[in-house]
């Protein structure tokens, strides 16, 4: 499957720009010969949040010493991680090892990601046809920058579709460079204004900004992550950060749908799965208070997640070392019978 072809059935940004967002932002507009048409109108952010190894062009120059600065951190820490990471993520797993250091990475982002703010009112309606779209999040599960959009996602209780971005991407990679101009995360698209972006403090001010009905963000998210942002890539050991070398090249032709909430010690270990494994899907945040609960309650009758959804198989699983055995065989480039 081309780029192209791939980006428009994620049907990726409207034509136009709110000028009123003063954020970073880039308008394209798709032609009839089904290329892309790019009308930019970018606006220098304040600081870059790069993954380590990353690939800046286009408008790279206008990044900060803070951007620099972090991304040879990430540099240096993502060997480092690997190193400890326990090797191929398909293999037997030590369940409490597992649990343990997923457990230790929600204490340390409490209270970030765990409960909607929204107290149970209708914030995003489920696209359709005419109604408001889903907003796009390129990202990988490692990154502590994408972790703080993922929290504020969680607390304005959105469903977004998910473009997992590792290391050694395929596919989503090269969408974020052709997109955004370089190779940068995360980067939001929000199909409904128009806007695409970078910068998590920017996205996550832009997001409470168009779908937070005059909420905040909860007291410290924004200056939360070079606190504690990093504990749970250290703690997990880098899982969710690098594509997986047996991940089947093709995406599905359908979106996987995965009920959680960023603080979810289970749901994150699927997460990450499904990061290095490249795997688009629709998140559904079902943190505490969260309008969604008596959706996932009708479907499982029970509110524990993780919860995965299949329609490629018409497969449905809701325990994680379950959904983790089914996503590697089934989405390795030469899959054991499930």
């Amino acid at each position: 499957m081309s780029l192209i072809s791939l980006a428009s059935s994620q049907s990726v940004l409207s034509s136009s720009t709110n000028p009123a967002h003063n954020f970073s932002s880039l308008s394209y507009r798709f032609s009839r010969n089904g290329n892309w048409v790019s009308g930019r109108n970018r606006l220098h952010a304040k600081s870059a949040d790069p993954d380590g190894g990353t690939s800046q062009v286009g408008d790279a120059s206008s990044e900060s010493k803070s951007g620099s600065a972090s991304t040879s951190f990430l540099s240096v820490l993502c060997p480092l991680l690997k190193l400890f990471s326990g090797g191929d993520p398909s293999r037997e797993r030590n369940d409490t090892l597992e649990v343990a250091t997923s457990s230790l990475s929600t204490l340390a982002r409490l209270p970030w990601g765990s409960r909607s703010l929204s107290e149970g009112s209708d914030t995003q309606e489920i696209s359709n046809s005419d109604s408001p779209t889903r907003l796009q999040l390129f990202e990988f599960e490692a990154c502590p920058f994408c972790r703080r959009v993922r929290e504020a996602i969680t607390e304005l209780d959105l469903s977004v579709e998910v473009f997992p971005c590792p290391k050694g991407s395929i596919r989503h990679r090269e969408m974020v460079r052709r997109l955004g101009g370089k190779e940068q995360f995360p980067f939001l698209i929000d199909p409904n204004t128009g806007v695409s972006m970078y910068e998590s403090g920017d996205i996550v001010n832009y997001l409470f900004q168009q779908y937070g009905k005059g909420r905040s963000p909860s007291t410290g998210l924004l200056e939360s992550t070079l606190i504690t942002g990093w504990m749970p890539t250290i703690f997990r050991a880098g899982r969710g950060m690098t594509l997986w070398e047996k991940a089947r090249p093709d995406p599905p032709s359908k979106k996987l749908e995965l009920f959680s909430y960023e603080n979810n010690p289970y749901a994150r270990i699927v997460r990450e799965a499904l990061c290095e494994l490249e795997l688009p899907y629709i998140l559904q945040n079902v943190g505490d208070g969260s309008s969604r609960t008596k959706l996932l309650v009708d479907i499982t009758g029970s509110k524990e997640v993780p919860y995965l959804i299949d329609p490629n198989t018409s497969t449905q699983i809701g325990d994680y070392k379950k959904i983790l055995s089914y996503l590697f065989q089934s989405y390795s480039a030469s899959p054991s019978p499930v």
